[in-house]
């Protein structure tokens, strides 16, 4: 589920670890699911992927303190401060958001409750395509 707030952008995915999963892991990116069958279903649906790059993604760019972890749950906070402030540096390439990106942004900034298909239709593109930005 994602949760937008004036500040941030709360990522949060229920259960925990899976049991063969460790903490250190889990920060380097291993994708060890907790539900086998489920992640296939999700990978043959194009909805998820098992590359491990997010969780190491929001680490380079807001540490590992952007996670927290709870008895069912894992939340990842990007908070929009941070965002902007990385984005200004100018010398981190990395940082640097893109026009889209940055449309996107301000347009969740202004209406929390924008929906993809009302932005896709705003930036002319598929939905598909503002999920993947």
């Amino acid at each position: 589920m994602i949760s937008v707030f004036p500040d941030r952008i709360e990522i949060l995915s229920r259960g925990t670890l899976a049991p063969a999963q460790t903490m250190e892991g889990f920060y380097m990116g291993e994708s060890i699911p907790a539900n086998e069958k489920l992640s296939e279903i999700f990978l043959q649906l194009h909805i998820s992927e098992k590359s491990g790059r997010g969780v190491p993604k929001i680490i380079e760019m807001y540490g590992k303190d952007a996670f927290s972890f709870r008895e069912n749950s894992i939340t990842a906070s990007i908070p929009f401060e941070k965002v902007n402030r990385l984005d200004n540096l100018g010398g981190n390439k990395k940082a640097k958001l893109n026009l889209r990106r940055q449309f996107i942004i301000k347009e969740i900034r202004d209406n929390a409750n924008i929906t993809t298909a009302e932005l896709s239709k705003l930036l002319n593109i598929s939905d598909t395509a503002v999920i993947r930005i």
